[in-house]
């Protein structure tokens, strides 16, 4: 069975009323609720100027209040940026909030300006994040921890707010380089596979992820998570004509922020047009396709929980929450008879 989870980017030009689009997006989480969904996802960046944005904790346990089901991923929460005890905590909270709801999915980041604000660096970016996560599994598991890292002392810390699934709630490991994945199988409980790679170099991923659960000695496993930007509408030009400029937008500001390339050893592909840019790597269309899309890559790679990204700044979010109407009522029906 596959699941299927949506993305809330939270993400609005500067000009908008964000406050505004934050009741729009509590009714689409509420939608979300009555057409099936199983997840809602929150990613994380700061300084995200020309772009508003709103913060991914506090935002989930907002809407676990209307989305009282699903469960929520923090997709990704960017490790090397914080401290170990803090993140336990607010990921614990959550995890209580929504009666063992949560999901963490966790990355190392890319953004000089958000390393440089934190006080930290890309160079150092790993060894943060691997620290960060041994001490945050230790905190959640153990009563007491005693643990120095290269930006931490935990000196008898306990985690106030254990997470009410054990042993910890799921650990997703987000990003597209080798040295990720193979820190995905050796820390995480699954990869997250990220939007902007092709199937074909998904399908080396996934080749490299499978060789380096073989050296950890550790099953696939049989959650499999997957992000994808996704619009449907009852016709392809219709699709096409309402998330072209949204997705280009978006597209626009990654590169702004230094993410040209999906995988750093790729050629710069995400500054493409956009019919070359989706061809392989976007779920856009008729319901037709984008089942069709959909069959493709998870005969090719397995994937069992698609993460959508439906919403794009300068799209209204009421296009998104017909989007995933048509979306329920009939892709799901296509996929699942399908497969």
């Amino acid at each position: 069975m596959i699941q299927f989870g949506l993305m809330m980017r939270g993400q609005f030009p500067q000009e908008d009323d964000v406050a505004h689009h934050f009741q729009q997006m509590l009714e689409q989480a509420r939608l979300a609720e009555a057409l099936g969904f199983h997840s809602i996802t929150k990613g994380s960046h700061y300084s995200t100027h020309p772009l508003q944005d709103l913060q991914q904790v506090p935002f989930l346990a907002r809407i676990a209040a209307e989305a009282p089901s699903l469960r929520l991923n923090t997709g990704v929460l960017l490790l090397p940026l914080h401290k170990p005890l803090d993140v336990a905590e607010q990921v614990g909270t959550l995890d209580i909030i929504t009666g063992g709801k949560a999901i963490f999915g966790c990355g190392v980041g890319y953004r000089d300006i958000e390393f440089e604000a934190f006080g930290t660096s890309k160079g150092d970016r790993g060894r943060r994040f691997e620290e960060n996560l041994t001490a945050i599994k230790r905190l959640w598991t153990e009563e007491t921890v005693n643990m120095r890292g290269s930006h931490f002392n935990l000196v008898d810390a306990a985690c106030s707010s254990k997470p009410v699934q054990k042993p910890h709630p799921p650990i997703w490991v987000g990003g597209s380089a080798d040295i990720v994945i193979r820190r995905a199988a050796r820390m995480g409980t699954c990869w997250y596979i990220g939007p902007n790679d092709r199937l074909d170099e998904v399908a080396d991923q996934v080749d490299t992820y499978k060789r380096a659960l073989d050296d950890e000695g550790k099953d696939f496993p049989d959650e499999f998570p997957f992000r994808r930007e996704v619009f449907v509408a009852k016709t392809r030009e219709e699709a096409f004509r309402l998330c072209k400029e949204p997705i280009m937008t978006k597209y626009a500001a990654y590169h702004a922020w230094g993410l040209g390339r999906s995988r750093p050893d790729n050629k710069d592909e995400l500054g493409q047009p956009f019919e070359e840019l989706m061809e392989d790597r976007f779920f856009i269309g008729s319901p037709d396709d984008v089942a069709e899309q959909i069959i493709k890559f998870h005969r090719r790679v397995g994937m069992n929980h698609v993460v959508m990204s439906m919403h794009w700044p300068g799209l209204e979010v009421a296009a998104s929450m017909d989007s995933m109407r048509i979306f329920a009522e009939e892709v799901m029906p296509r996929v699942s008879q399908a497969l």
